[in-house]
């Protein structure tokens, strides 16, 4: 089969046995929400989610929580790489703050076992995610829900987290079609785009 028709009938996407695993961060003080998004095939598919709770007590403690969880999350599931949504800019500047020191406890605990970290902005990841950039929270579950089969809507804290690694997975199979567009048949879409009148 030539290769040509060997890619096109497994539609660009990622072949054989190659996967990535994508690990999404939605920090807070209170609930740290993460998310799995596994691209096998060419298809995003759901790999887990969940809560790191901080609980009560000093700010120090409950950032340590946040190492500690996503330490332990790294361990059990060994992903390759991890996306976090970018701070904005709340209202209350205390919230602000507080929000700034979690994602910056959360960016640590990823950075020290080495994993490259994709960081998005939230209206980048609403406009990937729903189409547009304004995009209500009720919204992007649902197309939470299309875009990885999940049977059920995820929950606010899944919802949250796993959009950014999905736009990873997005840019991946991207890539991974430039390559062999370039490698395959000799077209390099950033050239040809560049030459173009």
């Amino acid at each position: 089969m030539s290769t040509i028709l060997r890619w096109s009938l497994q539609g660009f996407g990622i072949s054989g046995t190659e996967a990535l695993l994508v690990l999404g961060i939605d920090p807070g003080l209170r609930r740290t929400g993460f998310g799995l998004v596994r691209l096998e095939s060419g298809q995003q598919r759901w790999a887990g989610s969940g809560t790191i709770q901080t609980g009560e007590g000093p700010t120090a403690e409950r950032l340590a929580r946040i190492v500690e969880g996503i330490d332990q999350l790294i361990r059990s599931y060994r992903p390759d790489e991890a996306a976090v949504e970018e701070v904005f800019v709340n209202v209350n500047p205390r919230s602000t703050l507080l929000l700034g020191q979690a994602r910056g406890a959360a960016i640590a605990a990823l950075a020290l076992h080495k994993l490259p970290v994709h960081e998005y902005a939230a209206m980048q990841i609403k406009q990937s995610i729903a189409g547009h950039g304004r995009a209500a929270k009720a919204q992007m579950q649902f197309m939470v829900q299309r875009l990885l089969s999940l049977e059920g809507s995820p929950t606010p804290d899944a919802a949250d987290a796993l959009p950014a690694p999905s736009i990873t997975c997005n840019r991946e199979n991207l890539a991974h079609y430039r390559r062999w567009a370039t490698d395959a048949v000799g077209f390099d879409p950033e050239k040809n785009a560049k030459s173009a009148p």
